[in-house]
C-alpha cells in the first residue's frame, strides 16, 4: 500500500501537516464517510447477487440454499463447470492479444499539431543568420521578455526543451528544413523518450501481474479495476568497488509509479454514476490485519495516535453477507477477529465540513466550496485526511466493462450471459443421469395377496416364492423405464452451442474435439481460431478506453507532476491504446503487410512510404518484439554498409586471380564462366574437349599486360 508525496499545486516543496480536529468535526467526517458507504453498498445489492450467481456457476456450487432441500426426484447433483472453461479461454485470449509482443499495449504519439513545441526543427543556416536576429523580432513570439536575457531566451527555446542534453549547444530553430537540410522532430522525440519511461515503469513495477488478476474478474463479474499509478519506492539491486578495491553491495531507492489491483467487492463507487469520472466519490473498503494497520504509520500523513488508538480498541471488522457465500464450504467457520475494517474515501466533501475535521488547504484554496479529499475511517476515527493530491484532480480507479452496461457503473460478464445455458445443460445432464439410471435397473410390481404372506421380497439368483394356493396370474411383474439420456444429451449439446452464440466464444478456442469441415486441416483451423478472435473486438475496445488509454494518460501526468530525473518527456503529446489493432486477424494483416512491402520495392515508391515503420508493424502481427530485431535508421545504415563491403569482398577475384568456383566473375578477364572457365566449356569435363563447344576469352587490349605488341615486353 503506497501513497504519492503531496505537494501543493505550483509543486511547493512543503508538506502538509496533517492536523485533525476535535472529536465532534472528527465524528462528523466519519458520519459522512459511512453515510455515503451505506448508501453505496444498497446500490450495488444488485450487483452483488449477479457476482454471487457468477461465482457460483464458476466453481460449480449450487444456486440453491442447500443440497437437502433438493427434491427427491433430483438424485444427481452433477455441475457442468462449461462457465469456467469460457471464463479462462477468454482470459487467455485476451491476454495473448493485449501481451503478445511483452510489450504493454500502450503508445505514445505527439498531436498532430503539437502545442508548445515544433513539429520539425533544423539547424539555422547562415542566410538565416544573416536576417534574423538571434534575440528575435516583435510579434514572432522569440522576442525577449522583460529582464530576460539571450541565455534566458536559449534556456526556454520550445525547440530545445525536452529533447536531451545533446541539443543543448545545437543552433535550432522551429520549421522544417529546406530540401536536403537535416532536421529532426521535436515532439515525436519527446513522445518516443516518454512511452519508453512509461514502459520501464510498468515493467518494473510488474503491471502486467495486477492487470492479468483484474482481467480474470472482468470476465468473470463483468468488472474489472485497477487502482493508482501511486508513488512506491524500488530498491535497485548495485555493486560497486570500495576502497580495498572488492565489490560491494550497494543498492539505491527510486521512486516509481505502481499500480494495484482492487477487487470489485471491495469497491463501493457512487451508485447514480455509470463511469469513474462521473462519481461523486468512491470508497474502497480494505481488510486489515494488526501489522497491515501498524505498518500505515510509515506512510505520509497518517495520525500516528489515531492508529494506536484503534490498534488498542480492538479488531472491528463485520463479515458481509457475501463473503460467506464465497467460501466453497459455507459451514467453515470466518476468522475476521482479528481483522479491521478500514474505509478509504476519495472525492468531493463539504469545504466546511473538511476544514473543522482537520484538513489542511492551500492559500489558493480558500474561497472554495467543496474540496476533493482523501480520508481513511476506521471506527470512530480519522486515519487520515489530506487535499487530493493529483494535478489534475481524478479518482485514482480505472474501472473497465467486459461488456458495458449503459445505465450502470458495473458491466456484464461471461457468466452472466451464458447464465440460462449454464442451467439447461446441468438440467439436461441431472435429467439424463437420473434416467440411466431408472432404465439400467428393473423395478418390480408385486401382487402380495398372490403370495404368501411373511416373504422376503428381496430378489436375487435362485429365489423362491411361495404363492397362495388356488390364486391364479403372475404375482411378480418387472417394469422398464424408457431410455430419454439420447435426447436429453441432444438437448445438452443444444445448450452448449447456446452458450457458444451467448458468450460469442465458440467450443474450439477452449480444446473441442471432432471438428469436421475447414477446421480439420492445420491453416483451416488457423483461420477459424483468427476469426475467433472478433467476438472479443468488443470486449478489447472497452480495455482500450475504459482501461488503457486512461491509465496510461495517468501515467503520464505522474511523471510530469513527479518526475524530475527525466525531463526529456515534455511535449504536446497524446496516449493511444494498442489494444484494438491486434485483433485483426494476423494471418490477413501479415498478408497485407507484405504485399505493402512488396510494392514499396520499386524504387519509385519507396520515398513515400516509412519503410521503418512498415518493417515494425509487420514484426508486431508475427508476435515478435520489433525492439529485439528491428534496427532502427542509424543501426540500418551501419549494417547496411557492412553488408556492403561483405558483398564486394565477395566479389572480388582471390589471389590467384582465379574466383572460387561457382562464383560470377566480372573482373577475370572477361572469362564468365565458372572458375575461369571459358563460357560454353564443362568444367566437369575432364578431356578438355569441353562437349563439343570452344570457349573464347577476350584478347587483351595495347598496354594490357600480356599484349604481344608492348615495347617493353619486347625488349625483354
Amino acid at each position: 500500500m503506497t501513497f504519492l508525496d503531496i505537494k501543493s499545486p505550483e509543486k511547493s516543496d512543503v508538506a502538509i501537516d496533517v492536523r485533525l480536529g476535535e472529536d465532534v468535526a472528527a465524528n462528523a467526517l466519519v458520519g459522512h464517510v459511512r453515510k455515503r458507504f451505506q448508501t453505496a453498498e444498497d446500490g450495488r445489492y444488485s450487483d452483488e447477487q449477479r457476482w454471487l450467481r457468477a461465482y457460483k456457476n464458476y466453481r460449480g456450487l449450487s444456486n440453491n440454499e442447500s443440497p437437502d432441500k433438493m427434491r427427491g426426484s433430483e438424485r444427481s447433483k452433477v455441475f457442468i463447470k462449461i462457465t469456467k472453461v469460457k471464463v479462462l479461454a477468454a482470459v487467455g485470449q485476451i491476454s495473448d492479444i493485449l501481451f503478445a509482443n511483452k510489450r504493454f499495449p500502450i503508445v505514445v504519439e505527439a498531436t498532430p499539431d503539437p502545442e508548445g513545441m515544433p513539429e520539425f526543427a533544423h539547424l539555422k543556416s547562415p542566410q538565416e543568420d544573416q536576417i534574423q536576429s538571434p534575440v528575435g523580432f516583435p510579434g514572432d513570439e522569440m522576442e525577449l521578455l522583460p529582464g530576460a536575457t539571450e541565455a534566458t531566451a536559449s534556456a526556454e527555446n520550445p525547440v530545445i526543451r525536452g529533447l536531451g542534453p545533446e541539443y543543448d549547444t545545437t543552433n535550432l530553430v522551429p520549421g522544417p528544413g529546406k530540401i536536403g537540410q537535416p532536421q529532426i522532430k521535436p515532439a515525436a522525440l519527446a513522445a518516443k523518450n516518454m512511452e519508453k519511461i512509461i514502459h520501464d515503469q510498468l515493467l518494473d513495477t510488474d503491471a502486467v501481474k495486477k492487470l492479468r488478476s483484474a482481467l480474470f474478474e472482468c470476465c468473470l463479474l463483468g468488472t474489472g479495476v485497477i487502482k493508482g499509478p501511486f508513488t512506491s519506492e524500488k530498491t535497485i539491486p548495485r555493486w560497486r568497488r570500495n576502497e580495498m578495491g572488492g565489490r560491494e553491495y550497494a543498492p539505491i531507492s527510486k521512486n516509481k509509479p505502481k499500480i494495484s489491483h482492487v477487487s470489485c467487492w471491495n469497491l463501493y463507487p457512487d451508485p447514480n454514476a455509470t463511469a469513474i469520472d462521473e462519481a461523486e466519490y468512491v470508497i474502497e473498503r480494505h481488510k486489515l490485519n494488526r501489522e497491515q494497520l501498524r505498518k500505515l504509520k510509515d506512510e505520509p500523513y497518517f495520525d500516528h495516535g489515531m492508529i494506536e488508538e484503534l490498534l488498542e480498541n480492538g479488531p472491528n471488522y463485520e463479515e458481509k453477507y457475501f463473503e460467506a457465500q464465497l467460501q466453497s464450504d459455507q459451514n467453515d467457520p470466518i476468522y475476521s477477529e482479528s481483522r479491521f475494517e478500514v474505509l478509504e474515501y476519495w472525492g468531493i466533501m463539504d469545504a466546511k465540513l473538511a476544514k473543522d475535521a482537520g484538513l489542511e488547504i492551500f492559500e489558493n484554496m480558500e474561497d472554495l466550496s467543496s474540496y476533493q479529499v482523501n480520508a481513511w475511517v476506521s471506527g470512530n476515527k480519522i486515519l487520515r485526511l489530506v487535499v487530493n493530491p493529483f494535478t489534475p484532480e481524478r479518482m485514482p480507479y480505472h474501472a473497465f466493462p467486459y461488456e458495458v452496461n449503459p445505465y450502470q457503473l458495473f458491466g456484464v460478464g461471461i457468466s452472466e450471459n451464458m447464465e440460462d445455458a449454464q442451467l439447461l445443460m446441468n438440467g439436461h445432464i441431472r435429467m439424463a443421469i437420473d434416467n440411466l439410471a431408472l432404465a439400467g435397473n428393473v423395478v418390480f410390481d408385486v401382487d402380495e395377496a398372490m403370495l404368501v404372506p411373511g416373504q422376503n421380497y428381496d430378489i436375487y439368483p435362485g429365489k423362491v416364492f411361495r404363492r397362495q394356493s388356488g390364486v391364479t396370474g403372475t404375482a411378480i411383474n418387472s417394469i422398464n423405464f424408457p431410455n430419454t439420456a439420447p435426447a436429453n444429451a441432444q438437448m445438452y449439446d443444444k445448450a452448449r452451442q447456446l452458450a457458444d452464440e451467448e458468450t460469442g466464444i465458440p467450443s474450439i478456442m477452449h480444446g473441442q474435439t471432432g471438428v469436421t469441415g475447414t477446421g480439420r486441416t492445420a491453416a483451416g483451423l488457423s483461420m477459424l481460431m483468427s476469426s475467433s478472435t472478433l467476438s472479443i473486438k468488443s470486449v478489447i475496445k472497452n480495455i482500450d478506453d475504459y482501461l488503457l488509454k486512461p491509465l496510461g494518460e495517468t501515467y503520464f501526468q505522474w511523471n510530469m507532476q513527479f518526475n524530475e530525473e527525466d525531463p526529456e518527456i515534455e511535449g504536446d503529446l497524446e496516449i493511444k491504446p494498442r489494444g484494438t489493432s491486434a485483433v485483426m486477424q494476423k494471418e490477413v494483416r501479415t498478408q497485407r503487410l507484405v504485399t505493402l512491402l512488396q510494392t514499396v520495392a520499386n524504387p519509385m515508391l519507396a520515398p513515400f512510404v516509412k519503410i521503418p515503420n512498415l518493417i515494425r508493424e509487420l514484426a508486431i502481427s508475427q508476435d515478435i518484439d520489433p525492439n529485439d530485431l528491428v534496427n532502427d535508421v542509424n543501426e540500418a545504415a551501419i549494417f547496411a554498409d557492412v553488408l556492403r563491403g561483405l558483398n564486394e569482398r565477395q566479389q572480388q577475384p582471390d589471389q590467384g586471380g582465379v574466383s572460387p568456383i561457382g562464383a560470377t566473375n566480372g573482373a577475370g578477364g572477361g572469362m564468365e564462366g565458372a572458375g575461369g572457365v571459358p563460357t560454353g566449356a564443362n568444367p566437369q569435363d575432364e578431356s578438355g574437349i569441353g562437349g563439343g563447344n570452344i570457349g573464347v576469352g577476350s584478347a587483351p587490349l595495347a598496354g594490357e599486360a600480356g599484349f604481344t605488341g608492348n615495347l617493353t615486353e619486347a625488349a625483354e
